[in-house]
């Protein structure tokens, strides 16, 4: 389902040389033994998630595909990023389901929550909530603020049933609050961090809203769990990438940039942002993530990738069948010499814009380069996807003795702002 090819990564040592540390720390993912096992539910997922609570957010969805125009999606990091980065992927930036999907709680700019109230004002629109604790203070602001809109504009036996809650199954600010007014109500369980949640109720609901077929998703993903539960680094992709990113490291690499080539991935690379440097970027350790997109990018930051500074190592994601495609056609006049690629498609421009662009980079520019292949964009082969990452990012972080799963960092912003605000306590 996804290959990794390492022939142009320039790798100092073989990713083989690590089979002993690969085969200990598979041992200690799947027997939870490691730091942060507590937070190792993810690795089971596919296979004993709710069944019951993926039937209730099929049947929610049929309550409301019908009656609403939007589904506000409120929530930040873990709680949007993955759900945002499936429907991009596979329904693309012009999408033609008919609930628009729109994303609140991730931001504390009143313009963008002033548009995002001007656009919705005349519209019939729903919202998923979606924090754990109820308290995340981005979330918490936009969602009181179109909870009001709603209230006001709709009355509150309608918000009742257009609010739907994703939190803790017992406890919380929002769970509370859900009780009190009787909103539905989905888990965020325990032992998921807000990074690993997208194969939880976090994503599969606004996914499932967006026309997404979680089933598939979730299908993928299981194949992708039996697949790579393999503790032989030769026959295991995931680990073979997660290995090779540490060796590049330590090569002298300190940032790897994820390469796409399909603007509908673009929050894919976010997703995987936040997965990687969430679980990679403590005690003075970790690869600092970027991501580009080409060839859009190359016109920015091409020249300094292939002439600048040697900092960084790429990791292409390739898609070998586009989910759609054009040909280009012919023009009499031909004024801009373009008529040798008639009949042609764009995607085929675009896969020798990428094989073009891995030799420059690799032969002239010696940049070191992986590249990850998958055969299709479809929620199968995306579940897989999301699960070969997961695995791949515990491994890789793992080999760096840090713990993949808490988020220490966070917390210290997070204390300055409150104390400038002054709030009570802080």
């Amino acid at each position: 389902m996804i290959k990794v090819d390492l022939s142009k990564a320039k790798l100092a040592e073989s990713v083989e040389s690590y089979k002993d540390q690969v085969a200990s720390i598979h041992d200690m993912i799947h027997n939870k033994t490691g730091a942060g096992n507590d937070f190792l539910g993810w690795v089971d997922l596919p296979l004993n998630y709710d069944k019951e609570e993926a039937e209730a957010i099929k049947a929610k969805v049929d309550e409301l595909k019908d009656e609403i125009d939007v589904l506000l999606v409120c929530g930040i990091g873990g709680s949007y990023l993955g759900a945002r980065a499936a429907i991009e992927a596979l329904n693309g930036l012009f999408p033609t389901n008919k609930v628009e999907i729109i994303y609140v709680g991730n931001t504390f700019s009143s313009n963008y929550i002033a548009q995002v109230k001007e656009y919705v004002k005349d519209k019939e629109f729903a919202i998923n909530c979606i924090s754990k604790s109820g308290t995340t203070t981005e979330t918490s602001i936009a969602f009181r603020i179109f909870k009001d809109m709603l209230e006001k504009t709709k009355g509150k036996e309608v918000a009742r049933k257009r609010i739907i809650a994703t939190t803790d199954k017992a406890k919380g600010a929002l769970k509370t609050l859900s009780n009190n007014e009787g909103y539905t109500t989905f888990v965020v369980p325990d032992d998921v961090g807000g990074r690993y949640s997208v194969l939880t109720a976090v994503g599969l609901f606004p996914i499932a809203m967006a026309g997404i077929d979680i089933d598939a998703l979730l299908a993928g993903a299981a194949k992708a769990r039996e697949d790579l539960n393999n503790p032989n680094i030769e026959e295991n992709p995931a680990y073979q990438y997660g290995v090779a990113r540490q060796i590049l490291c330590k090569q002298g690499y300190p940032a790897e940039m994820f390469v796409t080539y399909e603007l509908q991935l673009q929050m894919t690379a976010e997703w995987w942002k936040q997965l990687f440097g969430e679980s990679e970027g403590k005690e003075g350790k970790g690869i600092l993530p970027t991501s580009a997109t080409f060839s859009t990018d190359l016109h920015s930051l091409g020249q300094f990738i292939q002439e600048g500074t040697k900092v960084l190592y790429e990791t292409v994601l390739k898609i070998e069948k586009p989910i759609s495609d054009i040909e280009i056609p012919s023009d009499p006049d031909n004024l801009d010499n373009l008529n040798y690629l008639a009949g042609k498609t764009v995607d085929f421009v675009n896969k020798k814009a990428c094989e073009g662009t891995i030799d420059a980079h690799v032969n002239t520019g010696g940049v070191p380069n992986i590249q990850i292949t998958m055969d299709e964009l479809t929620p199968y082969t995306y579940g897989y996807m999301i699960y070969f990452f997961e695995k791949a990012c515990a491994l890789s972080v793992y080999l760096l003795d840090v713990n993949p799963f808490n988020q220490p960092g966070v917390e210290v912003y997070k204390k300055n702002m409150f104390k400038l605000l002054g709030k009570p306590g802080a």
